[in-house]
């Protein structure tokens, strides 16, 4: 199993949203970084991943898991979609996504800020000065222990 991160800006789509969403299962779709993509193909189905709002207020707020893995980015050829991508055609598609399933909220979000007073937590990417990518791994130290953290709040 692989552990993963997946950032979202709680106006656009947040876990309220997902929580929404049939069967608490959406696509994440959008992603047009070529390293969060590749690490999208990477994902198999039964990885967990956790639900971080991004923004104002940065939180890891659940988990989530994949139920569908990568297959490719459909809105990529939808010239009206914000996500759309000319170089992207349904015989040559540059762009994937995945489908998740919440598999927890958490009772009380763990904000960056928090994280980040934790020294065990230092070399996660998410920790690192200039992180941006949208997806990203997490090791499995990493994912237990924000997991033991947020358990015992």
């Amino acid at each position: 199993m692989q552990y993963w991160l997946f950032k979202t800006e709680p106006h656009c789509f947040g876990i309220e949203d997902l929580k929404k969403a049939k069967n608490q299962t959406t696509s994440w779709d959008g992603v047009r970084n070529y390293q969060a993509r590749n690490f999208m193909k990477a994902m198999k189905c039964g990885d967990l991943g956790f639900f971080y709002h991004s923004g104002k207020n940065p939180e890891i707020i659940g988990v989530v898991e994949i139920v569908k893995e990568a297959y490719p980015d459909h809105f990529a050829w939808d010239m009206f979609n914000e996500h759309f991508d000319a170089k992207s055609t349904p015989e040559k598609p540059l762009w994937f996504m995945v489908d998740v399933k919440l598999a927890e909220e958490f009772k009380e979000p763990l904000s960056r800020k928090r994280l980040s007073a934790e020294l065990a937590l230092a070399d996660m990417e998410l920790m690192k000065k200039g992180s941006r990518l949208s997806v990203q791994p997490v090791s499995k130290e990493h994912f237990d222990y924000i997991m033991k953290i947020a358990l015992h709040k």
